[in-house]
């Protein structure tokens, strides 16, 4: 796991300086070592940079960016089945000098161009440049593992891997996107592939970026599609059929995942995803697994005795770490240094921290993010399996009558119900179901935090609504069901802007790589065509994920309710952050700044002081934009 960045002048304006200033933003994610290349075009400069943690090839043949021929490269991630592709290539009669995945696939790119990808197994953000064709070739992975930005502006082309290291290079103009900052008070992240800045795009997952340097234009075309797969017939087999199938499969891409020639441990915390990485890589391993369970016992935060019990059952190796809650209060100041772009997922707190405990010991772990979006996990999806079905067959003169009705009476007006928890922003989200009941929109309410009425009292310029996989139709009509619509928006929205990158960021905060076990591209193609009731059956999610596990791990021993990294947010605002909220979110600030509607923004500070409670989100989400403003606008 690395860190990349680099740029295409036209301007003839950058130097070696720059380069190593924007690459060495990202230290952290690469202490290891530094490489720089420079080149000077007739027409343009282009610079290619790369922070390296060492994981594959410790020696210096493993460097990077790395020429084999014309190419050159810079990479960030790992192809983990890189050995049998050398095989192959052997065979064709290359050679090779090194024992890295990078040198591999730069390879694979000489011999089969674009087409290499699909031969790879992994995560993976890479830039090749083409000497001969003058040609800078950008690809994404499959899921959206490895993170890409890029920015096109008055000649100027940059990328890397995180945005801080767009600031290092003057003739970058970080100009707010005003479409962006709501979109991210919707749903506490900039959804792929906008960015918070104009001119600043995410490479979308499964996508490549091909840059013209003579004729300055680039283009991006999609390599592979999550919906190829929900689209298809669902396989006739029996649920053992697919239980044995699965297996295999979830072995395979987790066998992968140890690949390393540093040492590896596994994040257990107690749930079905990590224990069921932790037993099928256990089971027939004489090594004990290194395994890592943090937890924050005065803040309700406490699956550790649970992952302990299951790591006793397995024979892992296991560590557990107790936290306090100001271990986890002290993070929340840096947090906008390295989630360089508004983030508010406040599980990154935790996460983080177990990041950093893990790496006093290893330096790769393996985290089971996937598992809801791919085997139906979420409470979501109980929601709209129970109460979707009934929204959209009730009516529509029922519905919309209701709707009427509930427009002409508001929440505040309404004895008993209006005094409790969250009622208000229940009580507008009904109102919106009921007046378009379809999938799309229950998706959406369920996805955001603001309505479309409170954003735009909040939100002082004029916006608009940004283009993103939430309002994708590409399932078609043959394949349809609302619980595959769900898990595929799911997939390629709050899986990449939210999951991954929460990962990626506390991971490389303390320089330790994670990887995602789950999100092999094999899993998915195969799980996309199973039978949605070998997923969610008569009310159990993930079913026949757990009942994979419960062959390794007896089901009273697993069988609790989801706990997830909860985070007090509520009482940490009424306590140790009221402070912050009242600096950050003063009426002076607001004001000067010009985004959001000072009267509004004093409302609801006001208001969850005296009590609504529910409020707590919303100034969580303000918060965290505000401190992001001050860290990188101020």
């Amino acid at each position: 796991m690395c860190g990349i960045s680099g740029f295409i002048d036209f301007n003839n304006q950058s130097t070696q300086n720059i380069l190593h200033d924007m690459t060495d933003s990202m230290f952290h994610r690469g202490p290891d070592f530094g490489g720089y290349e420079f080149f000077q075009n007739q027409s343009c400069q282009v610079g290619l940079g790369h922070r390296r943690l060492s994981i594959i090839d410790l020696t210096d043949t493993g460097k990077q960016p790395m020429q084999f021929q014309h190419y050159w490269m810079t990479f960030n991630g790992e192809v983990y089945n890189y050995q049998e592709i050398k095989k192959e290539l052997e065979l064709l009669g290359h050679q090779f000098i090194s024992n890295s995945d990078t040198e591999v696939m730069l390879h694979a790119y000489a011999e089969w161009g674009i087409q290499c990808v699909h031969r790879f197994i992994g995560m993976f953000a890479f830039v090749i440049y083409d000497t001969q064709k003058l040609e800078i070739i950008c690809l994404r992975d499959r899921a959206g593992v490895k993170p890409f930005f890029y920015y096109w502006n008055e000649g100027l082309f940059l990328f890397s891997s995180e945005l801080k290291a767009f600031h290092r290079h003057p003739q970058f103009k970080k100009e707010i996107n005003t479409d962006a900052v709501a979109a991210f008070m919707q749903y506490g992240n900039v959804p792929t592939p906008h960015c918070i800045f104009n001119y600043c795009y995410k490479l979308k997952p499964a996508h490549v970026l091909i840059f013209n340097i003579q004729h300055s234009t680039f283009n991006i075309s999609k390599y592979w599609d999550v919906y190829d797969y929900y689209n298809k017939p669902k396989l006739a087999i029996s649920f053992n059929e697919a239980k044995i199938e699965t297996e295999k499969l979830l072995q395979s891409a987790f066998d992968y995942r140890m690949v390393s020639d540093v040492p590896v441990g596994v994040f257990l915390s107690g749930g079905y995803d990590s224990a069921c990485v932790t037993s099928l890589l256990q089971k027939n391993n004489p090594t004990k697994l290194k395994t890592f369970t943090i937890g924050v016992s005065d803040i309700g935060l406490n699956e550790a005795p649970f992952a302990k019990e299951i790591a006793k059952h397995l024979g892992t190796d296991h560590h557990e770490y107790q936290c306090t809650e100001q271990d986890a209060l002290e993070l929340i100041d840096d947090l906008p240094y390295y989630y360089d772009e508004p983030f508010a997922d406040s599980s990154a707190i935790p996460t983080t921290l177990v990041c950093k405990m893990a790496k006093k010991q290893v330096t790769v772990a393996l985290s089971a993010d996937g598992g809801d979006e791919i085997f139906a996990g979420y409470n979501r999806y109980d929601y709209m399996m129970k109460h979707g079905k009934l929204l959209s067959s009730m009516p529509s003169i029922v519905n919309k009558g209701l709707a009427g009705i509930m427009d002409l009476v508001s929440a505040d007006h309404i004895p008993v119900l209006k005094n409790k928890y969250n009622f208000h922003n229940r009580y507008e989200k009904l109102k919106s179901l009921l007046k378009d009941p379809s999938h799309k929109n229950v998706m959406l309410s369920l996805s955001q935090q603001f309505n479309e009425k409170q954003l735009n009292e909040l939100v002082l310029k004029k916006y608009g609504s940004l283009e993103t996989a939430y309002l994708s139709d590409s399932l078609t009509n043959n394949s349809y069901s609302s619980l595959s619509y769900m898990m595929a928006i799911d997939y390629q929205t709050y899986l990449v802007d939210d999951i991954l990158q929460k990962v990626d960021r506390a991971s490389m905060t303390v320089s330790l790589e994670g990887r995602e076990p789950f999100l092999d591209h094999r899993i998915i193609e195969f799980a996309a065509q199973l039978p949605d009731n070998f997923k969610y059956h008569n009310g159990i999610k993930k079913y026949i994920l757990k009942e994979i596990t419960h062959q390794y791990i007896p089901k009273v021993m697993m069988d609790r309710p989801k706990t997830g990294f909860a985070i007090p947010i509520e009482k940490w605002l009424a306590t140790d952050l009221k402070e912050q909220v009242h600096y950050y979110l003063n009426r002076q600030t607001i004001q000067s700044e010009g985004i959001f509607q000072a009267d509004q923004v004093d409302k609801l500070v006001v208001d969850f002081f005296k009590g609504k409670k529910e409020y707590a989100v919303k100034i969580w989400y303000l918060l965290m934009f505000e401190m992001w403003y001050k860290e990188w606008m101020k």
